[in-house]
């Protein structure tokens, strides 16, 4: 059976746990960047304003699939909220600007531990790391070894080639096609809801059930008919996503100042 349209978008940012493949705890050294990051709690849709309904006469699943084929086909987008991560059993933290180019920027944290900031442009991949999120994914090695890391890592820009071993997942995940390429195969059967608005952007609120999972999702009123904004009951993968900054540049810009080459120094 098909994936739903709803749960095939919610669950395609779960890429975002390949990252964790290249932090440090994992015997492999990096470092990443940042776009300025707005609150990364996501906001409670607030009450309606209600113009015109340029949904009339549409079912929910019409309207999930208007805004699927939209978002997926959109160059640009800014995704934020929180991924279960499954390997440690907790909650991956993003707030990430990213394009069909494999170009992306923002930051990323794990269980709220500290910061990471990460940069991919043209075939490197930038990373810088706060001294709390090192120190949180070093858990199990010796003091020593963590102290070392800190030490050479921490508030510093490294990077490393993006066709590396250690940066493939990285650069997949910076892939807005591969991020949301799954969606755009789903079906849906979504019913509609009240209206509301999202960061003042005013959307229809959809219901859709996948199984035992259920998701909500927040398609924009104005403009193109965007997701603005999906929450998952769903027991392996809660969690709450919103989308927005659609079609805008990425900045994806090479740090500046003295840069850590990784793959140098892995020789």
């Amino acid at each position: 059976m098909r994936r739903t349209a709803l749960a095939a978008l919610c669950l395609a940012a779960t890429a975002t746990t390949a990252l964790t493949g290249c932090l440090p705890g994992e015997d492999k050294a990096d470092s990443g960047p940042k776009t300025p990051a707005r609150s990364s709690e996501p906001s409670t849709p607030s009450a309606p304003s209600t113009p015109k309904d340029p949904f009339a006469g549409q079912s929910g699943g019409e309207i999930a699939e208007r805004a699927i084929k939209a978002t997926t086909g959109a160059s640009s987008l800014r995704m934020k909220g929180d991924i279960p991560d499954e390997e440690s059993g907790g909650v991956i933290r993003i707030d990430m600007a990213l394009n069909k180019k494999g170009e992306c920027a923002g930051t990323m944290s794990v269980g709220g531990q500290g910061e990471a900031e990460l940069i991919k442009t043209g075939d490197t991949v930038y990373m810088k790391y706060d001294e709390a999120f090192l120190r949180a994914q070093s858990e199990g090695e010796s003091k020593a070894d963590t102290d070392a890391a800190v030490a050479m890592l921490a508030g510093k820009w490294t990077k490393m080639s993006a066709k590396g071993q250690d940066a493939q997942d990285i650069a997949s995940f910076c892939d807005l096609n591969t991020v949301l390429g799954d969606a755009e195969d789903g079906h849906s059967d979504a019913t509609r809801g009240k209206t509301t608005t999202v960061d003042g952007t005013p959307a229809t609120v959809l219901h859709e059930k996948d199984g035992k999972d259920s998701y909500t999702l927040y398609v924009a009123t104005e403009g193109e008919p965007y997701v603005l904004r999906v929450d998952s009951t769903s027991a392996e993968d809660p969690g709450t996503l919103t989308f927005g900054d659609y079609d805008e540049p990425v900045p994806a810009q090479r740090p500046a100042g003295e840069i850590l080459d990784l793959d140098a120094l892995g020789g």
